[in-house]
C-alpha cells in the first residue's frame, strides 16, 4: 500500500487543527481508501491549546505525527523540518490547517502523480482577498520570475504533490532559509499546475502579517538571483558616467555660457543626497546578502525540536 504524506504547520490553530485533520481524513477513507495517510503537523510553539489537540489526535490516531518546536522558527523553517520525517512515496508539502488551500484536491493530485507527473502544484487562480495585496503578489512573482533562470509560477505556493524522488531533492538543500516553493521549481522534473480558489480563511487570524509577508518575498528573491547586486553595479556604472557628462558640460558651459553655467550649493546638495540615498540602498541590498551568508556560515539548527509525538528519533532517510 503506497502512502500518501500530508504536511501542515501550525501556529495558535486550537479552532482549525481539529477540523484539518477530520477533513483530511475523511477524504482518505472516501476517496483514496487504497492508500495509507500520513499527516505531520508541525507546531511553531503555539501558546493556546493547539499541542493539547494535537496531543489528543495523535494519541487515538498513529498516522497523525507531531512535531512542538521550542520556539517560533517562521513557517518556512517548520515546513521545511516536518518536510523532512515524510515517510510517503508522495508528499503534500504544505497543507494549512485553516484550509484556504482546499484538500478536496488531494485525490486528483494523487491521479496525476499515480499518471506520471512528479510536480502536481496548485495553483491560486482566484484569491478571497484584497486587491493591494493581489497587486503585491503578482509585483513579487514578475520581479522573482524576471530574475531568476527558472520560473515560479504565479500564483503558485507551497501546496504541491511531488514525488519521492523530488522531495529527496528538495530536503537535501541546506538552507537556513529555505524557500520552498523556489527549490521545488528549481529542482525541475515534470510538473503540473491545476488551478483552484483560494478561500479566505473562515476562523482564527493569519500569522502572516505584513512584515512577515515582506521578509518571505525578500527571501525569496535574494535567495536565487544575484540580480540586485548586479543592477546595483550597472545603476554604479550609469551614475559615474552621468557624473562625468555633467562635469563635462559643466565645463563646456563655464566657458561659452558664463550665465547659463551651473553654480551653486544648491546643485552640491541635491547632488549630494540624492548619490547619498542611492549608496545607503546599495549597502542595504549588500547587507541582505552578507546577512544571508552569515547566517548560513554559521550552521546552526534549522529548528530546535522540543517534544516529538508517533515519530522516530531520526529523520526518515533520504
Amino acid at each position: 500500500m503506497k502512502t500518501i504524506t500530508v504536511v501542515s504547520p501550525c501556529y495558535q490553530e486550537e479552532s482549525n487543527v481539529r477540523a484539518c485533520y477530520e477533513a483530511v481524513k475523511l477524504i482518505f477513507e472516501r476517496d483514496l481508501p487504497g492508500y495509507r495517510r500520513e499527516h505531520i503537523f508541525s507546531d511553531n510553539a503555539s501558546t493556546d491549546g493547539t499541542v493539547e489537540i494535537l496531543r489528543d489526535i495523535a494519541a487515538k490516531d498513529d498516522n497523525v505525527k507531531v512535531i512542538v518546536n521550542s520556539r517560533n522558527f517562521g513557517p518556512f523553517r517548520s515546513m521545511f523540518n516536518g518536510l523532512r520525517y515524510a515517510t510517503g512515496d508522495a508528499i503534500l508539502v504544505f497543507l494549512p490547517v485553516d484550509l484556504q488551500d482546499p484538500p478536496e484536491l488531494i485525490p486528483e493530485f494523487v491521479r496525476h502523480w499515480e499518471n506520471g507527473i512528479e510536480v502536481v502544484a496548485g495553483e491560486r487562480a482566484n484569491r478571497e482577498e484584497t486587491a493591494l495585496l493581489r497587486l503585491c503578489r503578482n509585483i513579487f512573482y514578475r520581479i522573482v520570475n524576471g530574475l531568476s533562470d527558472f520560473e515560479i509560477p504565479e500564483g503558485v505556493g507551497e501546496f504541491q504533490l511531488i514525488d519521492r524522488k523530488v522531495w529527496q531533492a528538495v530536503i537535501a538543500r541546506d538552507d537556513h532559509y529555505p524557500y520552498i516553493r523556489g527549490i521545488i521549481a528549481s529542482c525541475g522534473f515534470k510538473r503540473l499546475i491545476i488551478p483552484y480558489t483560494w478561500r479566505a480563511r473562515k476562523q482564527g487570524i493569519s500569522k502572516n502579517n505584513l512584515p512577515r509577508l515582506i521578509d518571505q518575498a525578500l527571501n525569496g528573491i535574494f535567495s536565487f538571483t544575484n540580480a540586485p547586486m548586479r543592477f546595483c553595479t550597472l545603476v554604479g556604472f550609469g551614475l559615474a558616467g552621468l557624473c562625468m557628462l555633467y562635469a563635462f558640460y559643466s565645463l563646456l558651459a563655464y566657458f561659452l555660457t558664463p550665465h547659463l553655467a551651473p553654480r551653486g550649493i544648491q546643485t552640491i546638495i541635491v547632488s549630494l543626497f540624492f548619490l547619498s540615498g542611492v549608496q545607503l540602498a546599495f549597502i542595504g541590498m549588500l547587507g541582505e546578502y552578507v546577512t544571508s551568508i552569515h547566517s548560513q556560515v554559521r550552521r546552526g539548527p534549522m529548528v530546535v525540536e522540543r517534544e516529538r509525538i508517533n515519530i522516530p528519533a531520526e529523520p526518515a532517510p533520504k
